[in-house]
This record gives C-alpha cells, structure tokens and sequence, in this order.
C-alpha cells in the first residue's frame, strides 16, 4: 500500500469527519436556538392518539410503507429509495471496513451482498439521473446542487462496487477515487441538501406531536375502527 493510500484511507477520513461532526454540531446547536411555536389549537385527539404517540409514530414513519403514499401509489420509486439508501449506508460502512476491519471482505459472501447493494444503488442513481433531466416537472424543481450531488453520488457508488474486494492488484487507482469522494462528500454534504437526513428527527417530532395532539397520528385504517 502507498502512502498516499495510507492517507487517504486514514488521516483525510478521520479529518473529514471530524468536520463535519463540527460543521453538523453548530448547526444542531443554531437550530435549536429557535423552539418550535406554541399550539394554537385546542387538543381534539381521542384518548388513542396523544402527542407523544403522535411523534413516535412520525419517527418510525420511515420504517412503515404501508403508511406512506408513495409506497401506495409508486412503489417502483420507492423500492428505488429503500436500495438508494441502503447502497448509502453499505459504501460509507465499506469506508470504516476496509481500513479498520479489512478481514472481513476476506468472506466471499459479504462482498457479494455489498457489490449487490451498492451495485443496485449505483443503478438506481443512473435511473434518478435519466428522470431528473427528462421529466419537466423534475427539472423545473432541480437545482444545480440536486444534478450535482446526485451524479457524484452515482460516481461514488461506481467506484464503491469496485472497491469491495478491497485489491490493489490493478493498481490503486478505483481505492484512491473512493476514498478521496468519501472524504469530499463528508465535506460537502452539511452544506448541501443531502443534508437533509440531519434535520428528519426533529422535523418528524414537531410534525408528529402536532398531528397527535390534534387526533390525525398515529393514522387508523378505516376498517380498524369499523
């Protein structure tokens, strides 16, 4: 291994964390300077549906496609979502495995369910891409930020799927790309709309215990109550 592998695989991660642990600590502490705004309604929920019920219940939201309408209606896309997400997760989980725990792509099967991950991802970023530009209302509702992260991300997982087996015997070219877009995105991403992960938490409790207080969440089938 190089030194500049060494570097890249280590010290520019480490580093780039550390900043956007900062750059994320800042912005958690700025936006909780300002609370939410009081209710103005009067509590209408039943006794089955509370604000603290109601929060829970916009968490774990994410987690139950049954409750959501684009599970309903355009299940395609969201089965786009759920291997867009998970590609995420299994290419920056590769970047903590193959400095730190590199035994483990050692089994064969593990490699193979990460390149099926993140190899499923990277097809699903090529997908939004073609989307992105050909579909008017998508591109009327773009910015360059949205083109932008979305193709290096595509990138990103490109060279992800290629790193898996963790070999330099071509050359550690395919490494150095993935390790150096890891290290820019953890730069890049608190100050762009990926970021949007960082605000899910509270902007589901305002929303869920809002919803619960006024008796809408936790959502009840028609046939339940029947």
């Amino acid at each position: 291994m190089s030194e500049l592998l060494h570097f890249s695989e280590t010290t520019l991660q480490e580093a780039a964390l550390v900043f956007m642990a900062l750059v994320y600590t800042t912005r958690v502490i700025w936006f909780l300077r300002f609370p939410a705004g009081k209710e103005r309604q009067a509590a209408t929920g039943s006794g089955s549906t509370t604000s603290k019920k109601g929060f829970i219940y916009s968490w774990a939201n994410v987690a139950m496609p049954w409750a959501m309408e684009s599970f309903r209606s355009k299940i395609f896309l969201y089965i786009q979502f759920v291997f867009f997400h998970l590609g995420v997760t299994a290419a920056i989980g590769l970047s903590f495995v193959i400095p730190y725990m590199p035994n483990l792509l050692n089994s064969k099967p593990l490699v193979l369910i990460l390149q099926v991950i993140i190899g499923a991802a990277c097809l699903v970023g090529i997908l939004r891409i073609i989307r992105r530009v050909s579909n008017p209302y998508m591109r009327a509702l773009s910015s360059p930020d949205d083109y932008f992260s979305l193709v290096l991300l595509t990138a990103w997982f490109f060279f992800a799927f290629l790193s898996v087996p963790n070999s330099t015997a071509g050359g550690e070219g395919t490494l150095l790309a993935y390790f150096i877009l890891t290290a820019f995105f953890l730069i890049y991403v608190p100050f762009s709309k990926i970021s949007h992960y960082l605000y899910y938490p509270f902007t589901r409790y305002y929303l869920g215990k809002t919803l619960g207080r006024r008796g809408v969440y936790p959502l009840h089938r028609a046939g339940a109550e029947r």
